[in-house]
């Protein structure tokens, strides 16, 4: 093996071109990971509070269906586990849904958005201030820490 061939195969030389691309496919394979994650779990969370809804507190159970609420929590957290199925979640899966009624507009914002976006969305009482806050996430990619 001659000087340049043990340099090309050199893990230790970060110029090196393989050692750029291969780092570069991880990196854009954790992104899809992330991103598809993301968006299939705001989908569910939005699924489920669209059922709870629908399904449960129809208007006409609002008493007893706080307690199905707290109920269906300690259920799911047994099955799944606490994270993300705590009673307050839930209830913001519900608001999620509320605020949110239409799935084509929910599919077309999670592909930007995360469900970290949506928390931060759920609160605000103005539809243009909500919808003026998701573009501007969309467009020019803010974070939720963005004011």
């Amino acid at each position: 093996m001659t000087v340049e061939n043990s340099e090309l195969y050199s893990l230790d030389n970060s110029n090196n071109a393989l050692y750029k691309d291969i780092c570069r496919l991880v990196e854009e394979a954790r992104n899809y990971v992330a991103t598809t994650a993301n968006t299939t779990m705001t989908l569910l969370y939005w699924r489920i509070g669209v059922r709870i809804n629908n399904d449960l507190l129809d208007g006409q159970r609002a008493a007893y269906g706080k307690q199905i609420v707290s109920l269906l929590a300690t259920k799911l957290q047994t099955q799944y586990g606490k994270r993300g199925f705590q009673e307050r979640n839930i209830r913001r899966m519900m608001q999620f849904a509320q605020v949110f009624p239409d799935e084509q507009i929910v599919v077309s914002l999670i592909r930007q958005l995360s469900w970290t976006h949506f928390i931060a969305l759920i609160p605000l009482k103005d539809d243009i201030q909500r919808e003026f806050y998701a573009l501007m996430c969309q467009s020019e990619r803010w974070n939720v820490k963005t004011p």
